[in-house]
């Protein structure tokens, strides 16, 4: 249950820069806002659940490297930023990073 919610926690963390960046379109201002803090704040209230049973560091670790990769992933097919190999290393050391943590 509580790696269900960091998981969750981690995919609302998506939202909130997703949010950010859809304010700044034609009348999507309020929309994005609106997508940003409730994305923050379920993201927020989940990693909190989360933490009452896994340790600080790795939840931390789990939960911004979902929210850096899916970010980076959403970036590159949905707003057009580069998308070239070497940043696809970048976002697979993350990963690789966050198994190696777990698994110690």
């Amino acid at each position: 249950m509580y790696w269900i919610s960091l998981l969750l926690a981690g995919f609302f963390e998506v939202g909130w820069p997703l949010g950010l960046k859809l304010a700044d379109l034609p009348n999507m201002k309020i929309w994005g806002i609106a997508l940003a803090a409730i994305s923050m704040t379920l993201s927020g209230l989940l990693l909190w659940f989360s933490l009452k049973e896994i340790p600080i560091g790795t939840a931390y670790a789990v939960w911004t490297s979902i929210g850096a990769v899916g970010t980076f992933t959403i970036g590159v097919l949905v707003f057009g930023d580069p998308n070239i190999p070497l940043r696809w290393l970048g976002v697979a050391l993350i990963l690789l990073g966050v198994i190696f943590l777990k698994m110690g």
